[in-house]
């Protein structure tokens, strides 16, 4: 699958070769706030864990994986969109409902950037017929993630405890969108 370029940015699937930007997003303590705490993700933890974990639901035709999303005009590559059906990593994945989520540069927030990538990749990924719903999750305090999932259209599905090795229990929202 291939994703176009939108107005302003364009769109490449992540593979093992973008380690090193992988790693540069996650250095910044307010980009990983809602993630882990604010702690720097190091480069084995990327290597050794982030990319095996991409790799197991990263697949080229269905369009799932993470977009490394780029300003077209200067060629800065500010973020990514994260495809993937949800509840991949559990017993029963749902392949009709694709999770979506993203991870931005700080110096890129409060531009439209990551409305418009998720937007734009929502709306090519729902022309595959088998795809029926797109959800997205937040902890509840992540209040510009909630804004992205309310411009993509999505509604409020639960408020539920969410845990985390590293948070522990931790409030969290779904919201999802039916196509």
């Amino acid at each position: 699958m291939v994703i176009t370029n939108s107005s302003r940015l364009s769109f490449h699937l992540i593979d093992e070769t973008d380690k090193d930007f992988l790693f540069q997003l996650d250095q910044d303590p307010q980009v990983m706030k809602y993630l882990n705490g604010g702690k720097p993700t190091s480069k084995d933890v990327i290597e050794n864990t982030f990319i095996p974990r991409l790799n197991a639901y990263r697949n080229k035709e269905k369009g799932w994986g993470l977009w490394k999303v780029t300003i077209t005009e200067t060629q800065q590559d500010i973020g990514w969109i994260l495809v993937r059906p949800m509840d991949f990593f559990s017993d029963a994945p749902n392949l009709h409902d694709l999770e979506l989520g993203w991870r931005f540069m700080k110096n890129s927030w409060g531009k439209g950037y990551a409305t418009e990538a998720a937007i734009h990749i929502k709306n090519i990924l729902s022309l595959q017929s088998e795809i029926k719903h797109f959800s997205a999750t937040a902890l509840i305090d992540n209040i510009g993630s909630i804004s992205i999932m309310k411009k993509l259209g999505m509604t409020h599905i639960k408020t539920y405890l969410h845990s985390d090795n590293e948070l522990g229990e931790t409030e969290a929202v779904l919201y999802r969108l039916t196509i």
